[in-house]
C-alpha cells in the first residue's frame, strides 16, 4: 500500500536576498510524520513557468494526499492562508531567469481565478485559538507565488482526491521566528488532514 504524503513546497532566495524563509520551512519539514503523513519538501525556483513545471513533476513524483505551496510576503507579519490564485502574471522585479512578465495571463484559456481547495477557515480558527498571527488572504499577488498558486489548482482540478493551496510566510522576526512559523505551519497542515469540511466561520476583511 503507497505511503500517505503531503508535498511541502518553498522557494529559492530572490530578489537579492540569501535566505528564503518558505524554503527554510520547507527543508525544515522535509521528512516528518505528521498525522501518519510522511511530508516531502522542495524547492520551487523563483521563475515564472518553470516553478510550476517543477511542482507538476514533484506531484507526479510524490503522488501526495495535499500539497501546501509555500512563499515569501517578504511586507506583511502573519501567516497569510491564501484563499485565491488570479490568473495573471504582472512582476514588479524580475525573476531568477530575468523574466518580467506585465498582464500576462497564465492560461490562456484558464478560469479568472481559482479558490484554495484546503480548509483555510478550519486551519484559521486553529491558529488563531493556539495565538499564532495569521490571516485570511485574498491576495497571492502576481508574482510566482500567485503564478504557482494558481498552476498548482489548475493541475489539481485533473485529479479527484488532492487538495492543495499556499501560504504566504513573513520575514522571521525575534516574536515569530522560524521555529515558531514551523510549529504553526505543523498545526495548520495536521487540522488541514483532519477538516473533510471546512468551517463556516468569519475571516474577511474590510479593506
Amino acid at each position: 500500500m503507497m505511503e500517505r504524503k503531503i508535498l511541502v513546497t518553498g522557494f529559492e532566495p530572490f530578489g537579492g536576498d540569501v535566505e528564503n524563509p518558505s524554503g527554510q520551512l520547507a527543508a525544515r519539514l522535509d521528512g516528518a510524520r505528521l498525522h501518519g503523513r510522511l511530508v516531502r519538501g522542495q524547492n520551487l525556483p523563483v521563475a515564472f513557468g518553470v516553478a510550476a513545471t517543477e511542482l507538476q513533476r514533484a506531484i507526479r513524483r510524490h503522488h501526495p494526499e495535499m500539497v501546501i505551496c509555500l512563499g515569501l510576503a517578504a511586507g506583511r507579519q502573519v501567516l497569510s492562508l491564501e484563499r485565491v490564485a488570479l490568473n495573471l502574471d504582472d512582476a514588479r522585479i524580475p525573476d531568477n531567469q530575468g523574466q518580467k512578465p506585465v498582464d500576462v495571463p497564465i492560461r490562456k484559456t484558464g478560469a479568472t481565478a481559482y479558490l484554495s481547495t484546503l480548509p483555510i477557515k478550519a486551519m484559521y480558527q486553529k491558529l488563531v485559538r493556539a495565538g499564532w498571527p495569521v490571516e485570511v488572504s485574498t491576495s497571492a499577488g502576481t508574482y510566482v507565488c500567485n503564478h504557482v498558486f494558481y498552476c498548482l489548482i489548475h493541475y489539481l482540478r485533473r485529479y479527484p482526491g488532492p487538495r492543495g493551496g499556499f501560504i504566504h510566510v513573513p520575514r522571521p522576526r525575534p516574536e515569530f521566528g522560524l521555529d515558531a512559523m514551523e510549529a504553526a505551519l505543523r498545526a495548520a497542515i495536521i487540522t488541514a488532514v483532519r477538516t473533510k469540511r471546512d468551517r463556516r466561520i468569519s475571516a474577511g476583511r474590510e479593506e
